[in-house]
């Protein structure tokens, strides 16, 4: 009950700041538009790949490539979305007003982080009604599409749990982005150097959330992918409720 009253009150939170409603209108829009083009060129080349026995398909040359577009949006949304999520209070001075409810530094994160990631969530599912308003007028690859979307949702899971993270360590909402923002661009391409080098495996590729995230938007779903995102989440939440439980001991 304490994580669901959490949930509401940051629910509340996101309902009424501007922020939440221009990131949504302006990154649907940008999305919209993208569709429309990607939408476009699969229809001026239908004649073309007509000729070809297996060629490319509208999962994979509009559904699977708006949803990349939208994890590349995610490295500048969600930094700014959680930016707040425990720093807004710092800098407000309301944290001890949060710990004066009692309530454990556990089912505070827990809570912020839920409603949180209900939002981006909602914002994957929007983009994704996209492509599936197109479904009874073209064969889409459902079992594609729907690691694509497994993909995405773990992402956006992720760097939801690293923003809360930095938003927890940070003294102010933009240091907490700013943090977020490197930590999610170095998760991401922190095995450039090896590829370009031609090492395809090791442990520097297994660090990297791009060696996770493109099998699974090419349709391929790994247990050891999955754990992957498991892992970071856990690890960024329990390092976030230690830090917010040593905060609520010094009062």
């Amino acid at each position: 009950m304490q994580t669901l009253a959490v949930i509401r009150l940051e629910w509340r939170r996101l309902v009424v700041r501007p922020l939440a409603w221009v990131l949504a209108a302006l990154t649907l829009a940008w999305l919209a538009w993208n569709y429309t083009l990607l939408l476009g060129s699969f229809l001026a080349g239908q004649i073309q790949r007509a000729a070809l026995a297996d060629g490319p398909g509208f999962t994979d040359l509009v559904a699977v490539p708006l949803l990349a577009q939208l994890a590349q949006l995610a490295f500048l949304v969600v930094p700014l979305l959680t930016m707040s999520a425990i720093a807004g209070d710092r800098r407000n001075g309301t944290l001890p007003l949060l710990f004066a409810t009692g309530m454990p530094a556990s089912r505070i994160v827990l809570g912020r982080y839920l409603a949180l990631l209900g939002w981006l969530l909602l914002w994957l599912v929007l983009t994704l009604a996209m492509p599936l308003l197109l479904a009874h007028a073209t064969r889409l690859d459902w079992g594609k599409l729907a690691a694509a979307a497994l993909g995405l949702a773990l992402m956006l899971s992720a760097l939801a749990a690293v923003g809360v993270a930095c938003s927890t360590f940070a003294s102010h909402p933009a240091i907490a982005a700013a943090a977020a923002l490197i930590i999610g661009l170095a998760l991401w391409s922190v095995n450039f150097g090896a590829q370009m080098a031609g090492i395809n495996g090791g442990a520097i590729n297994w660090l990297a959330m791009s060696t996770h995230v493109q099998p699974l938007l090419r349709g391929l779903v790994s247990s050891a992918d999955l754990l992957w995102f498991v892992l970071l989440i856990a690890l960024s939440l329990a390092l976030t409720t230690r830090r917010l439980a040593a905060d609520k001991e010094r009062g």
